[in-house]
């Protein structure tokens, strides 16, 4: 539509995206996969004033850093209140019975508490080996089968690796997209095994933004948004929908 891109920071841990009307989004930056030399952004300029439709069109970029700035331009988009949100800790909305097994694919660390609490076992798939108990992010694709609950980053989006992960999960009685970068839409879903969106809304967007420029990641500027899920169990089934504004 008619929305214009007014800020882009690209910060050491996450990139920001704010509209001329002031919504706000947010995507990780994969620093480490920065292609070459001082300028880690090589795409389009001005970003400034700059259509969101011409912007988006980068989420299909090879370059994980254009890729980041297209995915906080359509969480910027997509990330607002709708009446089909819900608040609250993830946890709540997941209904484990204490005999489900899942699948981590990302080391979400504050949600593991619970999450080890409420389910009969739970198998993280990360590249950084943290832990002893933590699995090679390449064995997801052979273990997730075995779940009944998934937990996939939204970093997959940017990497990608969801299309893989997303075959994987097809047993799943739930597959829960999370995280930050995660674009609040159900259509750009549908036809998928994802049963729930759970991202954020910014809701201080001066915070966030001053705190993606200092480095600063989710534990900071967590104060700036609030966390919130979209089921997906309403959405048509059409597997041609694509990100759009």
């Amino acid at each position: 539509g008619e929305a214009r891109v007014a800020d882009v920071r690209i910060g050491l841990g996450y990139t920001a995206a704010r509209l001329e009307d002031g919504r706000t989004g947010t995507a990780y930056t994969f620093l480490d996969q920065a292609k070459g030399g001082c300028t880690v952004f090589k795409g389009m300029r001005p970003l400034q004033g700059r259509p969101a439709e011409e912007v988006l069109p980068m989420l299909d970029s090879r370059d994980p850093i254009e890729k980041a700035v297209a995915l906080a331009t359509a969480n910027a988009l997509f990330n607002t209140d709708t009446p089909d949100s819900i608040t609250g800790d993830i946890l709540d909305h997941l209904n484990l019975n204490g005999t489900e097994t899942v699948g981590m694919v990302g080391y979400f660390a504050p949600v593991l508490p619970g999450l080890r609490e409420r389910a009969a076992r739970v198998h993280i798939f990360e590249k950084q080996r943290i832990g002893s108990d933590i699995h090679p992010a390449e064995q997801a694709a052979s273990l997730l089968p075995e779940c009944e609950v998934a937990l996939l980053t939204s970093t997959s989006i940017l990497n990608n690796t969801l299309d893989d992960l997303l075959k994987a999960c097809t047993s799943c009685r739930e597959v829960v997209l999370l995280g930050a970068s995660t674009p609040l839409n159900p259509a750009s879903f549908a036809g998928t095994p994802v049963t729930m969106l759970s991202g954020v809304v910014v809701t201080r967007p001066d915070g966030l933004l001053r705190t993606v420029s200092e480095g600063g990641g989710m534990q900071l500027f967590k104060k700036d948004v609030r966390k919130v899920s979209i089921r997906l169990n309403a959405v048509p089934q059409t597997t041609d929908t694509p990100l759009t504004c």
